[in-house]
């Protein structure tokens, strides 16, 4: 019970629920055991007595009890499902805000269809144990007590004899439970799996449609749920293998009181009425622990998902405020001093000694080839990770004096591949600042060039986008995304190779515009077209996660070096092309 123990804070603050839920359980499992008793007396007063009379009152008092045997058996239903649905509610919620509170450096290592997968089936898997689970086990034991207690009153050697086969039954079950815990687990996760392969192939599959590699993600998504079924019918043989074991020991109780049953209404010593009864009774023992098997089903499935739960609600939250941070404006004065990073223990550093400084408004370049650590650079800024050594500066002070939020809200990015959500694109231009108006956000659009395409669709800013910004083109979903980053008004813009999905013409009216919005912030441009760089104050260009020369683009273009090779590379091939034209 230790995952539940863990998950309790969630479910007990709603405990008033579940004891409502439970008290008018055992009002229906009392009536329950009075059918048996109401046989008893059906059978030897009214029909072996002749005392026909006693019917009407008999049918009318079981009628009674029916109906508030109904009305609780309502409240009791929906008072268990309001406990686990508000409980659960809460750790849905939980699990939410933690994955908008964790770092990168976590999901650098997770897998999008598995996190979704613990944020529905998993979640659902606690409810079901919640809401009926424990309700169940409840109504088991309650229902086998009153049970053996009518029992002991009608014949108390039937009743030492059925709980003889107790025992063998509970010995039974608690084998059953060792064994289909690790299968559920193995399921749980074979699903998350499967989940992210569908999660997957669904997201690239203008990849998997270009390279025509349909049979090959059939192969794959084939193999994923191969791995599922199996875990699942490996959990099905240990179901098949024990629960007929459970039914043949209630078969055997079941014969043997048949036979001291039969001998006790022989010799006088138990009217057939409280045989019937009896009989009646044992199954109100042998089902319930019968179906302690399928209650012991749901609770493994349940512990299975709230390991997995729980392994995202323990997650280590890498970057976190600092009890004194501050929230205060930015000028946008960046400097790193001897940096280092490196993103997981035992890997090939990402970014080496790198020093500069960036006064407030200047505009640096960052060049070289990928993964030569442009992006590190601007992650690092408003604290996405955590430098190994080193220390990063925002206007003198350290990053990790700034809280969080203050200073994220206070960096645009516009990133290579522009992230769009499934609403309106008037929608995803404010989604930084909710609080902007209308004008500021058509002004937006108009300085990132996006104003005349989104005009000339049939809804305008009311159009609604596709998932992941579906309709729009790269260079269209990339206007928008500066749009978005205008209207922050950051101190700190950031454009990682923001103009790469646009084409020459859109790139200086995009260039131009940026001119206005770059004045007076600290920008910092990653490209490898150097058209969109060398209007910069200061280029770095790196390699291998280290500064190897710095400049404007008037310095290094003669230098010799790097830079100079690629600027040639492009040029040259321009050269080229409008030779071939001519």
């Amino acid at each position: 019970m230790d995952i539940f123990k863990r998950l309790k804070p969630f479910f007990w603050p709603y405990k008033k629920y579940l004891f409502t839920s439970l008290a008018f359980l055992l009002v229906v499992v009392a009536i329950t055991v009075v059918y048996p008793i109401v046989l008893q007396l059906t059978i030897d007063e009214v029909v072996l007595m002749e005392r026909y009379s006693l019917i009407p009152y008999i049918a009318g008092g079981f009628f009674l009890i029916m109906i508030v045997k109904s009305i609780s058996a309502f409240i009791h239903q929906y008072t268990g499902d309001l406990f686990g649905v508000t409980a659960v509610y809460k750790i849905r919620e939980a699990l939410y805000d933690k994955l908008q509170v964790l770092s990168f450096k976590y999901y650098d290592n997770a897998r999008t269809g598995d996190l979704m997968a613990r944020q529905t089936t998993d979640v659902n898997g606690v409810r079901n144990f919640i809401s009926s689970g424990i309700s169940d086990l409840v109504e088991i034991t309650m229902l086998i007590l009153f049970s053996l207690g009518v029992m002991f009153y009608y014949s108390i050697p039937l009743a030492l004899i059925t709980m003889a086969s107790i025992p063998f039954l509970a010995v039974v079950v608690f084998q059953f439970d060792r064994r289909v815990h690790p299968a559920f687990r193995g399921v749980r996760r074979s699903f998350g799996r499967l989940n992210t392969r569908v999660q997957e192939n669904v997201s690239g599959m203008d990849t998997v449609k270009s390279l025509s590699k349909e049979d090959f993600e059939i192969s794959r998504f084939s193999d994923s749920n191969e791995d599922y079924r199996q875990h699942y019918l490996f959990t099905s043989r240990i179901w098949s293998r024990y629960f007929p074991v459970m039914e043949l020991i209630g078969n055997i109780c079941v014969v043997l009181l048949l036979a001291f049953g039969g001998a006790l209404v022989a010799n006088g010593d138990l009217s057939l009425g409280a045989l019937v009864a009896f009989f009646s009774l044992v199954w109100y023992i042998m089902d319930p622990l019968v179906d302690l098997g399928f209650v012991i089903n749901t609770y493994s499935q349940a512990k299975a998902s709230g390991e997995r739960i729980l392994e995202i609600l323990d997650a280590k939250e890498d970057v976190i405020d600092q009890e004194d941070a501050v929230d205060i404006p930015i000028t946008g004065h960046v400097t790193f001093r001897d940096v280092t990073l490196t993103y997981t223990q035992n890997d090939e550093r990402a970014l080496k000694q790198i020093n500069f400084d960036a006064p407030p408004g200047t505009i640096i370049g960052l060049m070289g080839a990928t993964g030569s650590g442009k992006t590190s650079i601007t992650q690092l800024i408003p604290r996405f990770y955590e430098p190994e050594q080193g220390e990063v500066l925002i206007d003198g002070r350290p990053v990790i004096d700034y809280q969080l939020r203050a200073l994220r809200q206070q960096i645009g990015f516009v990133l290579q591949e522009s992230f769009l959500f499934s609403t309106t694109i008037r929608e995803n231009i404010r989604y930084g600042d909710p609080s902007i108006s209308e004008e500021q956000i058509i002004d937006a659009a108009k300085r990132a060039q996006a104003h005349d395409f989104i005009s000339q669709m049939p809804n305008g800013y009311d159009t609604m986008l596709g998932e992941r910004g579906m309709g729009l083109s790269g260079g269209q979903k990339q206007r928008i995304a500066i749009a978005r980053a205008i209207c922050i008004n950051p101190a700190i813009l950031v454009l990682d190779d923001a103009t790469s999905a646009v084409d020459m013409d859109t790139e200086f009216k995009i260039q131009k515009a940026l001119k206005e919005v770059m004045k007076g912030r600290t920008t910092f441009i990653i490209a490898h077209r150097i058209a969109s760089v060398k209007h910069a104050d200061a280029i770095l260009v790196l390699e291998n996660g280290e500064i190897v020369e710095r400049g404007t683009h008037k310095t290094l273009v003669h230098n010799q070096g790097p830079y100079e090779r690629i600027y040639n590379i492009q040029y040259q091939d321009r050269e080229q092309v409008l030779e071939t034209s001519t």
